[in-house]
């Protein structure tokens, strides 16, 4: 049995503090002990330095969002020195988004690219958070999987403000450098002057003396600002005051412009540059300088001023001076259309009394001849005279026809039409029209698109210019027939004055003389023509443009002197079936065939309203009188009876045949109507169309064409139902 150890014993044993296995209870609990107290100096020298460390630092940790991005971060650590630079204090535990709201993506980027990448960054930016600029060095802490990167920042808004103000210096100083050298060669340098601050003495040179009246002893020994001001003209002082507040106040150089007192007693233009100089604790103490006259340079701004001015004014005024220029130049236009509609109404008037004036000359000298031999009993010649007069009849009415075709007046029937089949009509009459020694060839479209359009006006059209064509070609050549089909976008339907859309073409062309641009531009004159006097009319091609026009469509010439001609006529597309064409009809042979039927004739031409009736009652009708509209609907709104109403459409008393005819039809629905008109009024058509039970004839028309038109609407009127006749209720 052994008893405790001894004191030699404790001296032979060796023990090893680092294993704690060696250490007994009281050894181990003062060794814990130390340690502690050795690793909280550690802290606290840790903590002093980090302290102690003037520019900002943090340790940012990276955060990520729902969908695994690093969308954040977080200060987990920061110096005293992070408030300082800052402002912002408790920084240890805010998100990036605490901090700088709306300012978060540009951060991420920076410091995201460190923790990414492992490579450092230097850089200077706007903290826009707290109004400062930083200078940051940044560095990604090992491992990358603790997503830490440490920031070191300094506030330097200080430097960027001097840096700043000190480029606005040196620009200010070199703009006053430049107005020195500029006046210096231009000999514009009134003198220099010196200004102490601290003692308020101006002291001036000889020159600046004499400029402004002073003796230059006394500006050799100093002036106050106040015997200097006193020069400035009585509206700059204000204003001079406050610019020399702001030089001494800012430093570094200044320039204002003032005008001032010389010795004569002008006032004149001048201009102070110099540059404030500072003692090292910031206090202003002198501001020496140039004076420089810019009297001419003021008088060139002036008017540049003044011109500026006056641009202003124009420019304010243009748009009121272009109106009433344009305006003058509309009473100009519409000055020289009156004068072109009175030259074209001029040249119409006279073709026409031309033209009538022989008709005429023509129908009364027959009609003279006949009524004396006549009255000498003699009646061998009559009948001479009488076909004469009949030839000049049938002239005046087709020449009256080419005048309201050409004014879109004519009186249309159109029907969907197949022009392929129409030219193939044609063709052989073409041919021995125009003659063997030329040749006319056709080209037809295949799936040719139909046309809503009047057939005879048509093939009158193409043979009009076919006739042209062979006067083109004396001496033989070659027209060609062509149809084809045209989509028309809305430029080609601008070029060719007609709506958008679909149309078919109709073109002759040949290879004779051509036409120069001149001609070209009067071809659809009424009365124009190229032709020697007496062998045309002037109206083949104002008849086919105004019904091309009235048929919805367009006509144009393409043409060059010794190239041939080109005429196309264009005709909206009609979307509907072609009807095979019905076989003619005999006509009735003339007599009488009325049985009982009256008819009721209204025109205000007595001698329409006598041919008309003397036919009818030679027919066996009873025949009832009117020369307006009101007695003839005096007469329908009676209990008369009248089975056919005759109207022409131009009445007078205000109230129109078409007029006239609705209101009958209100009373008598079963009426029939027969229009006689010298053109197709807007009235009688409406819409372009004629009710049922109305039809139309035009004047001049032959005896037998009225009677026949009259026989056939009464036995129309025979086979309807009784309800439908024409009496009166």
């Amino acid at each position: 049995m052994t008893g405790p150890p001894t004191p030699q014993d404790d001296q032979e044993r060796q023990v090893n503090p680092a294993d704690p296995s060696q250490l007994s209870r009281s050894e181990l609990i003062a060794a814990t002990v130390e340690s502690h107290a050795a690793l909280a100096r550690s802290n606290e020298r840790y903590q002093a330095l980090f302290n102690a460390v003037d520019d900002g630092f943090c340790i940012i940790e990276f955060v990520a969002g729902a969908d695994g991005t690093l969308s954040d971060y977080v200060h987990i650590e920061a110096n005293s020195g992070y408030e300082r630079h800052t402002g912002i204090a408790g920084i240890v535990g805010k998100k990036l988004s605490d901090v700088a709201p709306g300012d978060e993506a540009a951060w991420l980027e920076l410091y995201g690219g460190v923790l990414t990448t492992g490579e450092p960054i230097r850089f200077e930016r706007e903290f826009a958070a707290v109004g400062r600029h930083i200078e940051v060095s940044a560095a990604r802490i090992e491992p990358p999987s603790l997503r830490q990167v440490s920031v070191l920042f300094r506030d330097v808004t200080a430097r960027k403000r001097a840096e700043t103000a000190l480029r606005e210096s040196e620009a200010v100083a070199r703009e006053n450098i430049e107005r020195v050298q500029l006046a210096l060669a231009a000999g514009a340098i009134v003198g220099t002057w010196l200004w102490d601050i601290a003692t308020d003495c101006f002291t001036v040179d000889e020159a600046f003396a004499r400029a402004f009246g002073l003796d230059p002893a006394i500006g050799r020994n100093g002036l106050s600002l106040e015997q200097i001001v006193a020069t400035v003209h009585p509206d700059d002082k204000n204003e001079l005051g406050a610019a020399i507040e702001r030089a001494v106040r800012r430093g570094g150089s200044h320039a204002h412009q003032f005008r001032v007192a010389r010795a004569d007693g002008r006032y004149c233009w001048i201009e102070a540059a110099g540059r404030v100089h500072h003692a090292p604790d910031g206090t202003p103490t002198s501001f020496p300088g140039v004076l420089i006259d810019i009297e001419e340079r003021r008088a060139v701004e002036a008017e540049r001023d003044r011109t500026a001015a006056a641009l202003r004014a124009l420019n304010e005024t243009l748009e009121q001076r272009v109106v009433e220029r344009t305006a003058e130049l509309m009473q100009a236009e519409e000055k020289l259309r009156q004068a072109q509609k009175m030259e074209a109404v001029g040249q119409l008037t006279g073709g026409l009394a031309h033209d009538f004036n022989n008709l005429l000359a023509g129908i009364s000298g027959s009609l003279e001849l006949m009524n004396a031999r006549l009255s000498q009993g003699r009646l061998e010649d009559t009948e001479r005279y009488m076909t004469a007069a009949l030839g000049a009849t049938r002239r005046a009415a087709a020449l009256t026809h080419r005048l309201l075709a050409f004014s879109r007046r004519q009186t249309l029937d159109p029907k969907p039409t197949n022009v392929n089949a129409l030219v193939n009509g044609m063709t052989d009459l073409i041919q021995r029209t125009v003659g063997p020694e030329i040749r006319v060839e056709t080209v037809g479209a295949s799936g040719l698109w139909p046309a809503l359009v009047d057939s005879s006006q048509l093939e009158n059209a193409l043979l009009n210019l076919c006739i042209n064509a062979r006067d083109a070609m004396p001496h033989g050549g070659r027209i060609t027939i062509e149809t084809a089909n045209k989509w028309l976008d809305q430029q080609a339907a601008e070029m060719h004055d007609v709506p958008e859309g679909q149309y078919l073409s109709l073109c002759v062309s040949d290879t004779g003389s051509g036409m120069s641009p001149e001609v070209i531009a009067k071809v659809f004159d009424p009365f124009f023509t190229t032709k020697p006097l007496g062998e045309g009319t002037g109206l083949g091609l104002s008849m086919i443009y105004g019904f091309a026009k009235q048929s919805g469509g367009q006509v144009r010439i393409y043409s060059e002197v010794g190239e041939g001609t080109t005429v196309c006529i264009y005709l909206p597309r009609h979307y509907g079936e072609v009807a095979d064409p019905a076989l003619p009809q005999a006509r009735p042979a003339p007599g009488p065939t009325a049985s009982g039927e009256t008819v009721l004739v209204v025109d205000d031409e007595p001698t329409v309203r006598m041919l008309v009736t003397d036919v009818l009652e030679e027919l066996g009708f009873a025949t009832i009188e009117a020369h307006d509209g009101a007695s003839g609907l005096e007469v329908l709104r009676s209990d008369t009876r009248i089975d056919l109403l005759i109207t022409d459409v131009g009445l007078p008393g205000g109230m129109n045949g078409r007029q006239m005819a609705d209101a009958a039809r209100r009373q008598r629905p079963g009426l029939s109507i027969l229009f006689i008109t010298g053109y197709a009024e807007n009235a009688v058509l409406g819409n372009g169309h004629l009710e049922p039970g109305m039809e139309l004839l035009t004047k001049p028309f032959a005896v037998d064409t009225l009677a026949n038109r009259v026989r056939q609407i009464i036995e129309r009127q025979r086979n309807r139902p009784a309800p439908e006749r024409g009496a009166a209720d």
